[in-house]
C-alpha cells in the first residue's frame, strides 16, 4: 500500500493501536488522536481473556505474541461458579486456549509498540465532517483541525465518527455494573479463598458478583435496574460508605462470605451502565471512512468478545488495507463485510451470557456452559465481564 496522505485513527484503545502497530510493521504511518493526556489519565479496567482465534490472531500479526504471554497470569483461566449462599458449584481450572491478561499490561504493550510521536494524546474529537474525495475534517477540543484521507473511528462506545457512517446509538441492557477493587488481597485471605485465583461468577436473583482474583481483586456488582437508578437511587457514590450501604441493602440475603467483598473494597467505588448496539448493526460504504472496536459493535460483556473483537478488528483492517494497496475502498468494504457477519454472531452470543447470568435459575446456566467447555485448547467465548 502507498502511504496516504493521512490515515486518522481515533482512539487510542485496542483496535486503533493494533492497526497502528501492523501499518507501522509494514512500513505504513497512522496517526492515533486520542483524548486522554496520557497513556496513565484513568484505570483501563480489569482483566481480559484473550482468545486463541481472535485477539491471539491479532498478537501475532502484531508481532507482540511471545512478548504478551510473559504479561499473563498463570491461574487466571480458573473458573468458580457460587451461588448467593456461596455454595461452590464449579471450582475448575486448566488451560482453555484463552491466557488473561491485565488490560492496562496489554495496553500498554501495544503503545509502547509504536513509534515516538505516533500517539496524540489529549486530542479531543469534539466534531468531524466529511468532504469531496472521501477525505475527513476532525475538530479538537482546543480548536485545532486536521483532515485525513482515511478516518478509522476507534473512539469507543459513544464514537463522535460513527455518526459519518449510522445513525444508530447504544441502547442500555438493563443491567447496572457497580466496579469495585480489593487492590491488596494477601491483606485479606478470606476474600481472596472466596474469590479464587482466576475468574468468579456468584449468581442468583437477577444479580451478580463477578471479577477475577489473584494479585487484585477486581469486581462487578452487578444489577438488573432501570437505566436511571444511577441518580434516582438516593447514592452520593463519591461516599464510599454510602454506596456500600445501598449494596449491601440490595444483598442483604447474600452469604457474608461474598457480601464481605463489598464491605471490605476499597474507596473507589464506580457504577457504570451496560450499553450495547443493536445486533447486526452494519451501514453502508462510506468512503475513506469506517469504524473498528466498540465504535463499530459495542456489545455487553457478557461473552468476553469484546476487547478480543476489536484487536481482531484492527488487525483485519490493516491486513485488507496492505493487500489492496492503493485500493482503499476495497480494503474497506472486505474488511467491513467480514467484520459485520464476526459481530453479530458476537452479540447473539453476549445476549444469550447476558440470560445465562442474569435469572431466576442462576448460576445452573453457566455451570452447564463451563462445565460442557473444553479444558484444554480454544474454546467457545466466556460469559464473563472483561
Amino acid at each position: 500500500m502507498t502511504d496516504p496522505k493521512h490515515i486518522a485513527i481515533v482512539g487510542a484503545g485496542l483496535s486503533g493501536l493494533v492497526l497502528a502497530r501492523i501499518l507501522q510493521n509494514h512500513g505504513i504511518a497512522s496517526t492515533v488522536y486520542e483524548s486522554d493526556a496520557a497513556r496513565n489519565a484513568r484505570r483501563q479496567g480489569g482483566s481480559l481473556d484473550i482468545h486463541e482465534q481472535s485477539g491471539q490472531v491479532a498478537l501475532h500479526e502484531a508481532g507482540l505474541h511471545d512478548e504478551f504471554l510473559h504479561h499473563t497470569h498463570p491461574h487466571g483461566e480458573h473458573v468458580r461458579v457460587l451461588d448467593k449462599a456461596a455454595r461452590v458449584h464449579l471450582d475448575a481450572g486448566g488451560d482453555n486456549g484463552r491466557p488473561e491478561i491485565d488490560r492496562t499490561a496489554l495496553r500498554d504493550l501495544l503503545i509502547d509498540s509504536l513509534a515516538p510521536g505516533r500517539i496524540r494524546w489529549g486530542h479531543k474529537v469534539t466534531a468531524v465532517a466529511t468532504g469531496p474525495g472521501g477525505r475527513s475534517e476532525l475538530t479538537f477540543a482546543d480548536g485545532g483541525r486536521v483532515t485525513a484521507d482515511l478516518l478509522v473511528g476507534a473512539d469507543g462506545t459513544w464514537s463522535k465518527v460513527r455518526r459519518l457512517v449510522s445513525p444508530a446509538t447504544p441502547r442500555y441492557s438493563g443491567i447496572t455494573h457497580v466496579e469495585i477493587t480489593v487492590a491488596d488481597p494477601a491483606a485479606h485471605p478470606r476474600l481472596a479463598r472466596t474469590v479464587g485465583p482466576g475468574m468468579m461468577f456468584a449468581l442468583s436473583d437477577d444479580k451478580a458478583l463477578l471479577g477475577h482474583g489473584g494479585s487484585r481483586i477486581e469486581l462487578g456488582v452487578s444489577l438488573r435496574v432501570p437505566q436511571d437508578w444511577v441518580e434516582t437511587c438516593g447514592v452520593d457514590w463519591s461516599d464510599p460508605a454510602a454506596a456500600r450501604a445501598a449494596l449491601l441493602a440490595r444483598f442483604a440475603d447474600w452469604s457474608g462470605d461474598l457480601t464481605d467483598l463489598i464491605r471490605h473494597c476499597d474507596d473507589t467505588i464506580t457504577p457504570r451502565r451496560i450499553f450495547g448496539l443493536p445486533a447486526g448493526h452494519r451501514w453502508e460504504r462510506v468512503p475513506g471512512v469506517t469504524l473498528a472496536g466498540d465504535a463499530a459493535h459495542v456489545m455487553p460483556p457478557y461473552a468476553g468478545e469484546g476487547a478480543n473483537l476489536a484487536m481482531l478488528d484492527g488487525a483485519e483492517l490493516a491486513l485488507a488495507l496492505i493487500r489492496h494497496g492503493d485500493d482503499v475502498e476495497t480494503a474497506l468494504a472486505e474488511y467491513e463485510t467480514a467484520m459485520f457477519a464476526r459481530a453479530h454472531a458476537a452479540a447473539e452470543m453476549s445476549a444469550q451470557g447476558l440470560e445465562s447470568i442474569f435469572n431466576a435459575d442462576a448460576p445452573r446456566d453457566i455451570v452447564a456452559f463451563f462445565a460442557g467447555m473444553p479444558r484444554e485448547g480454544a474454546g467457545a467465548g466466556s460469559p464473563r465481564e472483561g
